[in-house]
């Protein structure tokens, strides 16, 4: 028999370092203060989460009517941060647990920052639902459907209040993901530490493990079981968000293609997201031979891959109106293409169809400042398609008296700008308090971790 190279196979770590420098390379910011450069990018996400905060604020004290909600559009703003962001936090659960059921090692350098992202995002967009109820003191009461003690029930076939189990059972579900990942790192870290707040801290959190055979057997099997179990929520919870839009009678919106086409676009969203944070990471950080080349360039044909399904999403819509025959299903689409909102329209329609086209070339696959530029405007990009989907089809609705054009306030921005304050401050929390590449996964695949018939 010919003797095959299996960690060839498993060289997913460039070069073959000791195991003992792992724990150290990934735990070394964990080691070291923040420095300057860390101050500085915290303070501007702050100062960006401080204007959300005013605007937040703001809406609290005068009321909604400072947003530019009108009749028509009563969804502006508001719910397509929602779901943009509910988008972003598609691609954690999809490289943690699909990947990993798959048996994909490149997918752990980049899994555990990707399991944080979700929990970050969703807690992002959460926000927005119940501000935009206009009293959240009350809607947040409401919405939970504890039994016997409400005079006032909520409706139970609207998928707005489906949206309430989907979301908070998927936050739920990849916080323990992420938390049971972190185990046999915490342990490491507590090994690891001299502070004795510390070693507290992570003697309490890693649940007492000891690294023993029979904790990794519980451990591995747990997070089988996991990942088994968050898999179906990657497709549930933004095809329920897409209910929201398709079980309504308006043009544009009533269509069944919009589950497929919802969860495509979060996770072609979501992995571009990724992929600017990690460029950045493992930069300062010093991960380019855990966060490889080529981890990256799997992840842009990832990119390539849903970034064509939304491009032919896009196409059946108008295909499906004319083919319809329904007169207003086909004026609704020819508005997005060439009435007032058109220039939103074929923004997103370039960026999202044909700009992620350039990976087909391997060079432009592996080049950081490209990738880096195409993720950026698939990400931007991706925000108007929401605002295209939610605004041009409530600007011109049935009765032609109420058409009226959207115009966001400075409110409405703020509120942007300040999710992507909140969003980012999380992020740079989580780089200095927790591993951000999973400690024992690496270990797993560097090559040499893994026993062959040559070590006999």
């Amino acid at each position: 028999m010919s003797s095959i190279d299996y960690t060839q196979e498993l060289s997913v770590v460039e070069g073959r370092p000791p195991l003992r420098s792992i724990d150290d390379i990934i735990s070394k910011p964990l080691d070291t203060k923040p420095d300057k450069k860390f101050y500085i990018a915290l303070a501007i996400t702050l100062t960006m989460l401080t204007i959300g905060g005013l605007g937040l604020a703001a809406s609290f004290y005068w009321g909604t009517g400072l947003w530019g909600n009108n009749n028509p559009v009563g969804w502006g703003f508001p719910i397509v941060n929602f779901v943009f962001w509910i988008g972003i936090g598609h691609a954690g659960t999809l490289i943690s647990a699909i990947l990993f059921l798959f048996r994909q090692k490149w997918r752990t350098g980049i899994a555990r920052f990707a399991e944080g992202m979700t929990i970050f995002a969703v807690i992002t967009a959460m926000i927005f639902p119940i501000i935009h109820t206009g009293r959240p003191w009350l809607a947040a009461v409401y919405l939970l459907p504890y039994p016997n003690q409400h005079s006032l029930w909520v409706n139970f076939t609207s998928p707005l209040l489906w949206d309430v189990f989907a979301v908070s059972t998927y936050f739920t579900v990849s916080f323990v993901f992420w938390y049971i990942g972190l185990i046999p790192d915490l342990a490491t870290l507590r090994d690891r530490t001299t502070s004795k707040i510390k070693k507290i801290i992570y003697s309490i959190t890693s649940l007492g493990w000891r690294h023993s055979n029979r904790h990794w057997q519980n451990y591995e099997l747990t997070y089988l079981i996991l990942a088994g179990f968050a898999t179906p929520l990657v497709l549930s919870v933004h095809t329920i968000v897409s209910f929201d839009f398709a079980v309504a009678i308006l043009p544009g919106w009533h269509t069944t293609i919009f589950p497929p086409y919802f969860v495509a676009g979060a996770v072609f969203s979501g992995f571009a997201m990724v992929q600017n944070v990690l460029i950045f990471i493992r930069k300062i950080f010093n991960y380019e031979h855990i966060i490889t080349k080529d981890t990256l360039e799997k992840m842009n044909k990832v990119i390539l891959l849903t970034g064509m399904m939304v491009g032919y999403a896009y196409s059946m819509e108008f295909f499906i109106a004319w083919y319809s025959g329904v007169q207003p299903e086909v004026f609704a689409f020819m508005n997005r293409a060439f009435g007032d909102y058109a220039w939103a329209y074929w923004i997103m329609f370039t960026c999202n169809v044909f700009i992620p086209q350039l990976f087909w070339f391997k060079k432009i696959r592996r080049s950081i400042p490209i990738m880096f530029v195409i993720a950026v405007f698939v990400n931007v990009v991706m925000w108007f398609e929401r605002f295209v989907i939610t605004v041009t089809s409530l600007s011109r609705d049935y009765l032609p008296s109420s058409w009226a054009y959207f115009k966001p306030t400075l409110t409405d921005a703020s509120l942007l700008t300040g999710s992507f304050g909140l969003f980012f401050t999380l992020v740079l929390l989580f780089t200095k308090s927790l591993p951000v590449i999973s400690i024992a996964e690496v270990k797993a695949v560097v090559d040499g971790s893994q026993p062959t018939h040559e070590d006999h």
